[in-house]
């Protein structure tokens, strides 16, 4: 066996440095899993054993009671349908939009470009809750309040997700566009042929933080929604806890039913997400 493949097989040498970042990332995971299996333990007890003192992981008996109450007192169907229907499209439109303008920013001059880039910068530093009226009234106006698109537009605007894709196109060669330009290719075709399958990791990156936090999202489609048909999971959840008064089975239980699509897209896309946060430029450029 040859020098490089005998040192390749070796195993990596566990140094303090090592097992410190291995400690450090399984306390990450005891933290982060911990409520969610204590959540899933509570909606799987009986009602009355929820409020017992102590650390009981395992009722008397495992029942989905729970399950079946949120299911049956609250349309579930149609609030799963309008979460993923609002998250898709506000992602599709977010990721759109989102390139086109990080790429007129990153390759094009005009004037004002700067000053434009620096407001759009400045956004990030806006709390969103801080345009919650003005966004109200705007979709009063407009006559969107109670529709899909109130709740999908004003969240298509995302500054961040421009500026990690400024920074990412960037670092895309500017010698590829060059040639294409030479060979007669306009901007679009450039934009559409060479760059987008270039930004995949990235764009895929940014699709699926954005569906996630749309999914997440409570406040906005709270406030622009009131008929029941069009709520989204969040707040039909939210309703129907407060038809229980203090019942934690069904609370976890619609936190359960709540967060499972969300940990299997990200089970499904993780890879996509790793190698879109890695992705700040080419790798080896």
């Amino acid at each position: 066996m040859s020098a490089p493949a005998a040192a390749s097989g070796r195993r990596p040498r566990w140094t303090r440095g090592r097992v410190a970042l291995v400690a450090v990332a399984l306390l990450l995971v005891v933290v982060w899993v911990l409520p969610l299996a204590w959540a899933l333990s509570i909606s799987l007890k009986p009602d009355a054993e929820t409020t017992q003192t102590g650390l009981d992981w395992i009722g008397s008996t495992i029942t989905f009671d729970a399950y079946e109450a949120v299911w049956e007192t609250g349309d579930i169907g149609r609030w799963l349908f309008n979460t993923a229907y609002i998250a898709t499209m506000t992602t599709l439109l977010t990721v759109a939009l989102c390139a086109m303008a990080a790429y007129g920013f990153a390759r094009t001059e005009f004037r004002g470009r700067k000053a434009l880039y620096a407001l759009v910068l400045a956004g990030i530093m806006v709390p969103p809750q801080v345009l919650i009226a003005p966004l109200f009234a705007e979709m009063v106006q407009l006559g969107l309040v109670d529709t899909y698109w109130g709740v999908i537009l004003p969240q298509v605007a995302v500054p961040a997700m421009v500026f990690i894709l400024v920074k990412f196109f960037e670092g895309v060669p500017r010698e590829l566009e060059e040639a294409a330009f030479v060979d007669g290719a306009g901007r679009w075709r450039v934009f559409f042929t060479i760059v987008l399958p270039l930004s995949r990791p990235v764009l895929a990156a940014v699709a699926i933080f954005t569906f996630i936090s749309t999914w997440n999202n409570f406040l906005w489609p709270f406030l622009v929604t009131t008929d029941p048909n069009g709520m989204t999971l969040p707040v039909g959840l939210v309703n129907v806890q407060s038809s229980y008064g203090v019942r934690y089975a069904q609370m976890m239980a619609s936190v359960v039913m709540g967060g499972l699509p969300l940990l299997v897209v990200f089970a499904i896309f993780q890879r996509q997400i790793v190698r879109g946060i890695a992705h700040t430029g080419l790798a080896g450029q």
